[in-house]
C-alpha cells in the first residue's frame, strides 16, 4: 500500500492526528510518540509491532516525518484487517476442553495475563465483567466478537 493507496479520508485523518501530536511545530514527532499516534488512529498495535517499525531510530529522541510514519501506519493497518474473528476463536478453541465452544474463566484469565502481550488483573476484570455463565465458562465465540466489536 503506498502513500496514493490511502483514500483522502484516511490520508487526512492520518495527517491531523500525526499534527496534533506535533509539539514543536517542526511537522515531526518523537519516535517514541508513534504507538500513541497509531492508537488514536483506531489502531491496536502491539509493543512488538511498534518496535518492528522504529527499529531504524535507535535514539529515542529521534523525530519522524509524517513521510516516514505512513508506512508504519500501513503496515498495522493490514495486519489488523487480516485478523478475523475466526482467527482468535480458533486460536482460543485449542483451550475448549469439552470441545463445547466455552473456555474456562479461571484458563481464560491465565492465557490473558501470561501469554504475548500481557494484560493486567483490572484489565481482564474489566473484559470478563459478567461474561461467565452459571459454571464459569465463557463462550469463546460470543466473547471474541464482543471484544473485537468494542
Amino acid at each position: 500500500m503506498a502513500i496514493a493507496d490511502l483514500d483522502e479520508a484516511q490520508y487526512a485523518e492520518c495527517r491531523e492526528v500525526f499534527c496534533y501530536f506535533d509539539a514543536k511545530g517542526d511537522e515531526k514527532i518523537a519516535i517514541s510518540q508513534v504507538g500513541d499516534v497509531l492508537r488514536a488512529l483506531g489502531q491496536n498495535p502491539s509493543e512488538n509491532e511498534i518496535t518492528t517499525c522504529c527499529h531504524t531510530w535507535s535514539d529515542s529522541n529521534s523525530r519522524i516525518s509524517f513521510e516516514e510514519f505512513i508506512p508504519m501506519y500501513q503496515t498495522v493497518y493490514k495486519k489488523r484487517q487480516k485478523n478475523s474473528v475466526e482467527d482468535f476463536v480458533e486460536g482460543l478453541s485449542h483451550f475448549d476442553k469439552e470441545g463445547n465452544g466455552m473456555i474456562n474463566v479461571a484458563e481464560l484469565r491465565h492465557l490473558l495475563t501470561t501469554l504475548g502481550e500481557k494484560l493486567s488483573d483490572e484489565e481482564v476484570d474489566q473484559l470478563l465483567a459478567g461474561r461467565s455463565d452459571t459454571h464459569g465458562n465463557i463462550n469463546i465465540s460470543d466473547f471474541v466478537r464482543q471484544v473485537m466489536n468494542s
